[in-house]
């Protein structure tokens, strides 16, 4: 039987049973793991730039809505890109599509957040500090996702771990905060609580599912792998990554470590996102190409649904609450 809701300020803001939110991760948030999370009482996430154009996002958020009744979310990522993207193009797909939750990430939102808000979307803002939260909460956004330094992909260059950069946010922030990075179980969801956020962002975590659109062997390298299992990659260039130390991550960072500040074009053809799509999500190769894992991997030693996981994690923590923390009320 499935838990009963748990309350929070964002689980009222996204309409939500649990305040759980799967990551809006390239390559692997497509409507299959979204429409599963969502199913599953969280809040699933497209990730708008997966899909190639405007159009085909458009097509992903009707094929996500024929898989799921309850809210789900889009993700931009608002970054420079080797190609330039269409952002104004994304953006008029996602609120045209009806999306009422949009993850933004990267650069700030505000080109942005007068459509968002005219076509009725809450923002959430992905930061990597304090200040950046402020700065997102002033320009109206309606929650803030606080990334710590455990997190997969970009973790900023302040290198700040959640157990004190989430207290540092809830300090001074008046909007709801969800706790992002290296978090995958019910002890973390309970202590993001108590450090003051209202919901947890789980990327990674998600990616060792039955519905993540990935292959069995990545999922099987994350259940086999420690917490000591990622690197660092592009330290050198103040534009750092977490992904899964595997092959190509050592030869980066062989190649950083040789060379000090190298141009990102020496490092391109090994750190090439299609390359990490296409041989290690798609073709299974963990060791040809890179793809961003967060030290949460440590944590992770099955593969379940989405439905169990987070059934799984609700019910535990509860638990923990009630047995745990409740002796020392």
């Amino acid at each position: 039987m499935p838990e009963r809701p748990m309350q929070t300020r964002i689980t009222e803001l996204l309409g939500i049973d649990y305040p759980i939110i799967q990551g809006g991760m390239q390559w692997v948030g497509r409507a299959e793991l979204a429409s599963a999370v969502s199913n599953a009482g969280g809040l699933g996430i497209l990730t708008a730039l997966t899909q190639p154009s405007p159009e085909a996002l458009r097509a992903e958020i009707r094929r996500c809505r024929d898989m799921t009744d309850r809210p789900f979310g889009v993700n931009l990522t608002l970054l420079p890109t080797i190609d330039p993207v269409p952002f104004d193009e994304y953006i008029r797909a996602i609120v045209e599509s009806g999306i009422k939750i949009v993850e933004t990430a990267g650069r700030s939102p505000e080109p942005f957040l007068a459509t968002l808000k005219a076509g009725g979307a809450k923002v959430i803002h992905k930061c990597t500090s304090v200040r950046h939260s402020l700065k997102a909460e002033a320009l109206g956004c309606d929650a803030v996702s606080v990334d710590g330094f455990e997190c997969a992909g970009h973790t900023g260059e302040d290198d700040v771990p959640n157990l004190v950069l989430l207290p540092c946010a809830a300090a001074v922030l008046k909007v709801p905060i969800i706790a992002s990075g290296g978090i995958g179980t019910a002890s973390q969801l309970v202590a993001a609580l108590a450090l003051g956020a209202e919901g947890i962002n789980m990327g990674t975590r998600f990616v060792a599912t039955d519905e993540a659109p990935v292959h069995d062997n990545v999922k099987r390298a994350m259940v086999e792998a420690d917490e000591r299992q990622t690197a660092l990659v592009l330290r050198t260039l103040q534009n750092t990554a977490r992904v899964f130390r595997n092959a190509i991550a050592e030869e980066v960072l062989a190649i950083e470590a040789r060379e000090g500040a190298t141009d990102f074009a020496d490092l391109r053809p090994l750190l090439a996102g299609r390359r990490g799509r296409e041989r290690v999500l798609e073709g299974g190769d963990i060791n040809d190409g890179v793809w961003t894992a967060g030290m949460v991997i440590g944590l992770i030693d099955d593969v379940p649904s989405c439905a169990e996981l987070v059934q799984r994690i609700v019910r535990e923590a509860r638990e923990l609450i009630a047995t745990r923390i409740a002796r020392f009320a």
